[in-house]
């Protein structure tokens, strides 16, 4: 993975970068497990969530959605995202960017059509990043 391009606002230590980069990990890793709460606790309780035709707001909605959708469309499926840029808006506040999108069952790269790009937008809470709001896009 390449690390992502960076500016702030403010300095933030290679420590912050890091712990701020790897949330999308988290993503993938409770996607892996189709795990919704671990999904949705990575969002702060009043994140809200934004797909292409969907609004989903606090955790327990975001949850919601996640354990039909592991359920449903989305049962065998693996996501992936790479950061590409990253901006320290404050000290505990942070945009990341990343590109990536859901992996088919079986496939190890996602289809050029189902590409997308995601914005997330972080804070520092009790000493962790938390997923204040995250919305993407087709890349195409």
């Amino acid at each position: 993975m390449t690390p992502p391009r960076t500016s702030a606002a403010v300095a933030p230590t290679a420590e912050e970068q890091a712990a701020v980069a790897a949330v999308p990990l988290q993503i993938v890793a409770a996607w892996q497990r189709h795990d919704a709460d671990a999904f949705a606790d990575v969002f702060t309780p009043e994140g809200t969530m934004i797909l292409p035709g969907l609004y989903r707001s606090g955790r327990d909605e975001i949850r919601d959605f996640m354990a039909t959708a592991f359920a449903g469309p989305y049962q065998g499926t693996q996501v992936t995202g790479e950061p590409f840029q990253l901006t320290f808006l404050g000290a505990d506040t942070a945009l990341l960017l990343t590109k990536g999108g859901v992996l088919a069952p079986g496939a190890e790269t996602v289809a050029e059509e189902q590409q997308i790009r995601a914005s997330w937008l972080l804070t520092k809470r009790d000493g962790r990043w938390l997923l204040a709001a995250y919305q993407n896009t087709p890349a195409h």
